[in-house]
């Protein structure tokens, strides 16, 4: 007869997502009270390089912050830049450098690494600290609207692999996620509205208010207003907290609802060798299956063109050339691969409520596909 030993217990998380400005101001003292009182934290720092030229008193501003608080705080080297975008999640190297460091500097448990940029670049610094010494503390400081308001509060960090995205990684929350308006000023116009791609995603599933409120702000987020983009980003973050907290934070199952819009963004990345970035993805993802809920009879034409017009005010691109038919059917295989189950697809209800489905029509998705270039060259969803 064999022995059987049940195992069983349960680890509570709990980590602050906090907003504010000027995070490094002299007179700030949000970064430094996010430590332990009573003993002294070693940081490490890992910049993006995109962040540190736009802003580039930056590592002099941390070092003087942290000058000032040395009775709390030391650096136990100087910040490390890095390359950010999708390329520090392509090229091995990068994670390789971080790691590194943790044994070159003598980074342990009780240190913590500050990463500093866009998802990107947390998702690889994430997963370094994740596999160094089986975790080191990691605080997150998200500098644009798509970590802000999406990736950076939740539990994952990945790299890529094997020409797939987010192929290596961990599900390891943070010690803490600080995000700066203030970083958000000086990004791109095209990072500016595509960030907002994921608030659309959850507002459609989840939230029909935030949808009505995202449609109505919609010109004065496109004009750059930063008081509905803090106000977006704040809402947009607590959906997505509320979701880890209460459903499925480390994904033991194959439902994934936050993914609404993903499957076909994930290959259009890759197939478009990151020409598009993930914002933009996700926005003619969301188009996509919202145009297969249409074709479904799930929602109704005036339901898709609110959604349509929605990101044409924001100024982004519902079609592009790398959208092919075999490739998009591709992109969902490896999507169920992805799931380590049985396919599941977010779709629309109506909006504000999603519908998980576990097939998909083929020749519909096509259908859709050729509808988003319909849209995208005559301004009309009908032929």
């Amino acid at each position: 007869m064999p022995t059987i030993l049940q195992q069983s217990f349960s680890v509570p998380f709990r980590y602050p997502v906090a907003f504010t400005e000027n995070l490094f101001a002299g007179s700030q003292t949000l970064f430094v009270d996010t430590f332990p009182e009573g003993q002294l934290a070693r940081v490490f720092f890992v910049l993006d390089s995109g962040v540190v030229a736009h802003h580039p008193g930056l590592i002099s501003q941390i070092k003087t912050y942290v000058a000032a608080h040395s009775s709390r705080l030391a650096l136990v080297a100087e910040p490390m830049v890095v390359t950010g975008g999708e390329a520090c999640k392509n090229e091995p190297e990068a994670y390789q450098q971080v790691v590194e460091a943790t044994h070159t500097f003598g980074i342990d448990r009780h240190s913590y690494l500050i990463a500093l940029g866009g998802g990107a670049l947390l998702d690889m610094v994430g997963f370094a600290a994740a596999i160094s010494h089986r975790g080191i503390r990691l605080i997150r400081i998200p500098t644009t609207v798509l970590s802000q308001n999406d990736s950076a509060v939740g539990v994952k960090n990945s790299i890529n692999a094997f020409g797939k995205k987010n192929y290596l990684g961990t599900f390891t929350p943070p010690f803490a996620v600080l995000n700066d308006f203030t970083f958000l000023e000086s990004l791109e116009d095209r990072d500016w509205s595509s960030g907002i791609s994921e608030a659309i995603k959850v507002a459609l599933i989840k939230d029909l208010d935030f949808f009505d409120w995202l449609e109505k702000e919609g010109p004065a987020l496109a004009r750059r207003e930063l008081e509905p983009m803090k106000e977006h980003i704040i809402r947009s973050a607590k959906h997505h907290m509320a979701h880890i907290a209460g459903a499925d934070p480390f994904e033991f199952g194959s439902s994934r609802p936050l993914d609404f819009g993903h499957w076909a963004a994930h290959k259009l990345e890759k197939l478009s060798q990151f020409r598009i970035r993930h914002g933009e993805a996700v926005a003619i993802g969301i188009a996509l299956d919202s145009a297969y809920s249409y074709l479904q009879g799930r929602i109704e034409e005036a339901d898709l063109l609110r959604i349509f017009n929605l990101f044409r005010t924001l100024g982004l691109s519902l079609y592009a050339p790398e959208l092919q038919e075999e490739a998009l059917l591709q992109g969902l295989k490896e999507f169920q691969e992805h799931l380590g189950g049985r396919l599941t697809i977010m779709l629309l209800e109506k909006l504000g409520k999603g519908v998980e489905v576990h097939e998909m029509d083929q020749q519909l998705i096509v259908k859709a596909m050729h509808l988003l270039q319909h849209w995208e060259e005559r301004g009309s969803i009908h032929g």
